[in-house]
């Protein structure tokens, strides 16, 4: 019988109201394992009978000790700053992603959890240099050539729970074992935050062109590739399979690279829109994102506004960067599965979304913006001569 299977097992999932936590722990369920998630938020597609939901900030160290109670594994997927504007929210990013962490570490250590699965990221070591089919080997990006504050502390906190491996647990019966995940950019059905935002962006018309070298390459993951990562990982900390993961970072993607806009051009056609041919070049682009963050900076007390892009997302999008899954292969057995955008695309226009008549309402709140943004500019440069003079 597999861990997993025992019905003695209880998983609690820090960022269960996501939405790969929330697949994540109907999974599990799936596989009779006791679940619970624990979120500051409820998820918004339903929780199956017999799975626990306990709201909780994981800021509080007393709010995740309580929810770790009876644990036998925990994975760690909740996070904070990953796109957009959240990506420009320095003080909460440090607080859910670094704080969070430590506390679940210590909550681990006093509740006598031996077994902790860290949700991290490529980032930790990618910040817009070009690397191909990397591996575990490379260190850790330095701190300050980080973008963005999200990969930045994302790599703090993956740090931490490595080093936290042979950890003592509370009543010294034995140790904490901990592994961390560096999952691609995930996508699938139902998925939330990067997919809806693209659709958006589309929507408004403002996906007029490319950026960057066509030849780029860059890797995803389907959202069932990574749930089996995870419980291939948390299989990999136990005594049955001699505690091989404990202590080890898994790049986890679907396999081999792609073009970013590539991958994503059957999801937009998929959904009725027209794909740009335009290119502009990619230090244009990245230029534009340096200045729509500091715009961004400047306004956000009075208008919190999404940016298309910040600089973060060019790096990603636009660079080639992409790892070997030999190791999580070789040490957990992981074999992705084979998934399309089509699939995806398809999912998506069964729930109403793609090319629509709301071309006039979207189109009108985009002029605000722009028209808002020049405004801010003008008077910026009416200002500073003044503040020079």
């Amino acid at each position: 019988m597999s861990a997993l299977q025992s019905p003695k097992e209880t998983f609690v999932i820090t960022g269960g109201g996501g939405y790969f936590g929330h697949r994540l722990g109907c999974q599990l369920h799936q596989n009779d394992v006791s679940v619970v998630l624990f979120d500051v938020r409820k998820p918004t597609l339903e929780i199956p009978d017999g799975i626990r939901f306990v709201q909780g900030d994981i800021r509080s160290l007393s709010a995740v000790e309580d929810a770790l109670i009876n644990a036998t594994c925990v994975i760690h997927t909740a996070s904070y700053g990953m796109s957009g504007r959240e990506q420009l929210q320095t003080s909460l990013t440090e607080e859910v992603n670094v704080k969070g962490t430590e506390n679940v570490i210590q909550a681990c250590l006093t509740n006598n959890v031996q077994r902790l699965v860290y949700t991290s990221t490529y980032n930790v070591v990618f910040g817009g240099q070009i690397i191909e089919n990397g591996d575990e080997s490379m260190p850790y990006l330095p701190l300050h050539r980080h973008a963005d504050n999200y990969s930045r502390t994302k790599a703090i906190a993956e740090n931490m729970v490595l080093k936290a491996n042979g950890s003592k647990l509370a009543d010294k019966s034995g140790c904490l074992r901990t592994c961390a995940l560096r999952s691609a950019g995930i996508y699938g059905p139902g998925e939330q935050r990067h997919l809806p935002r693209i659709i958006n962006t589309v929507d408004q018309g403002l996906f007029k062109f490319l950026y960057g070298d066509p030849n780029n390459l860059v890797q995803f993951v389907h959202v069932d590739n990574l749930i089996s990562a995870h419980v291939l990982a948390a299989e990999g900390l136990t005594a049955e399979k001699k505690h091989i993961a404990a202590g080890q970072p898994y790049f986890i993607a679907d396999g081999s690279p792609i073009g970013n806009f590539e991958f994503f051009q059957p999801f937009i056609e998929g959904l009725g829109y027209k794909f740009p041919t335009v290119r502009l070049p990619l230090f244009f682009v990245y230029f534009m994102a340096y200045l729509t963050e500091w715009l961004h900076v400047l306004i956000r007390p009075v208008y919190n506004f999404q940016p298309l892009l910040t600089r973060a997302e060019v790096y990603k999008t636009g660079v080639t960067h992409y790892f070997s899954l030999g190791k999580a292969n070789r040490e957990l057995g992981y074999e992705p599965k084979s998934f399309t955008m089509q699939e995806v695309a398809k999912w998506y226009r069964s729930q109403g979304y793609g090319k629509r008549v709301k071309a006039t309402q979207q189109s009108s709140s985009f002029l605000w913006d722009v028209m808002l943004c020049v405004l801010v500019i003008v008077a910026v440069l009416a200002w500073v001569p003044r503040v020079v003079g």
